[in-house]
């Protein structure tokens, strides 16, 4: 079966846990992690980058640094992974959602404004599927209501807008390392941002709360959410190889756009701001009624597939508790399918990929 995603591992990776795992150094004690928090921190072009347990740890973190909590409103995107609702709940504010574009599929500035109330205190905008967000506009929005900005690039390592990596634009940006991520550590995360006084609140929180300057003496009710020097190792590894990951993943997403051009199918747009990292090869069909026929007829082919995100506000969690409208999200949902889209794919392997939707949309 060809898999939805895939990490490219290599003999280097395996050498530098091995390295760690030598010097006993497997907890989140240890070099590799320093050494990953400093490299990643160059990458994306932030004065701080702090290594957390998760994605949904990081998104986590950052609202409970930046002081959100009861009271409080966060604008999420509505067609996202449902951590970045879920997250706004534990530290006790509300998510709002709003509508995407049909175009990009991304967070639409328009209907952030639509959601602004007297109680907004931050934006969450999700550079979806590896393309980035229209920045300037949701920062334009944030500067005039005082709206904390946490960028969630869990999928977009090495994606930019207008030049700057997606992570260094908002007050924290926050990325995943899961297994199926352009990067990946198997399991981890990572902010990034500018701000010291945050920074120093995310090192404060993310190890239990435990004073820096002493000892087992705890300021704050903190987290356990730290990345252990083994997954450092992978991540350090998987840094120093970022551009020959990205020049694959961007190999295989010009290849399924030539390839698919000819057809109904269309893809996210990528405006000419954007430097997209394609995690994820997301096409668009003409009905749902297409999409299901390509996804039965790729299953028997043993390729695999992936549904788009399950809108956020008709998840049951959150179902009736806004009174707005999603038609977009929904939209997408229904006619969207993510393809294969690991870096080892190789052209032959794209090709059977799109003879079969080919066919079955023939």
């Amino acid at each position: 079966m060809l898999p939805v995603a895939e990490p490219w591992i290599t003999n280097r990776e395996l050498d530098y846990v091995s390295d760690a795992v030598g010097r006993g150094w497997i907890s989140p004690k240890g070099e590799y992690v320093r050494e990953f928090e400093s490299e990643f921190a160059a990458f994306v072009g932030s004065e701080h980058a702090l290594a957390t347990s998760s994605g949904t740890s990081a998104l986590h973190l950052s609202l409970v640094a930046a002081g959100i909590g009861p009271g409080d409103e966060v604008i999420v995107p509505d067609l996202t992974w449902i951590a970045c609702a879920n997250v706004v709940k534990w530290v006790g504010a509300e998510p709002v959602f709003a509508d995407v574009t049909e175009d990009t599929f991304l967070l639409d500035p328009d209907a952030v404004r639509s959601a602004l109330t007297t109680d907004t205190a931050a934006v969450m905008p999700v550079h979806l599927y590896g393309f980035p967000c229209q920045m300037d506009s949701i920062l334009l929005i944030a500067e005039e209501h005082g709206l904390f900005v946490v960028e969630d690039a869990a999928e977009a390592h090495g994606a930019a807008y207008r030049g700057e990596h997606v992570g260094s634009l908002g007050d924290v940006g926050c990325f995943s390392f899961y297994g199926n991520k352009i990067l990946t550590t198997g399991q981890g995360g990572m902010i990034t941002t500018d701000d010291d006084e945050i920074a120093e609140r995310i090192r404060l929180y993310r190890r239990d709360g435990m004073s820096r300057s002493r000892k087992y003496f705890h300021e704050v009710v903190g987290f356990n959410y730290r990345l252990t020097n083994m997954q450092g190792a992978v991540g350090v590894a998987q840094l120093e190889r970022a551009e020959e990951i990205l020049a694959a993943k961007r190999r295989v997403a010009a290849e399924y756009r030539d390839r698919l051009a000819d057809t109904p199918v269309r893809f996210q747009t990528e405006r000419e701001w954007a430097t997209p990292s394609y995690w994820m090869n997301a096409p668009l069909f003409e009905s749902g009624e297409d999409r299901d026929a390509v996804v039965a007829a790729l299953e028997d082919a043993d390729v695999e597939t992936r549904p788009f995100f399950y809108p956020l506000h008709d998840n049951p969690p959150y179902r009736g508790r806004q009174s707005r409208h999603f038609p977009v999200s929904m939209d997408l949902y229904d006619r969207g399918l993510n393809l294969p889209s690991g870096p080892l794919l190789e052209s032959g392997d794209v090709a059977r990929v799109c003879d079969v939707v080919r066919g079955a949309l023939e």
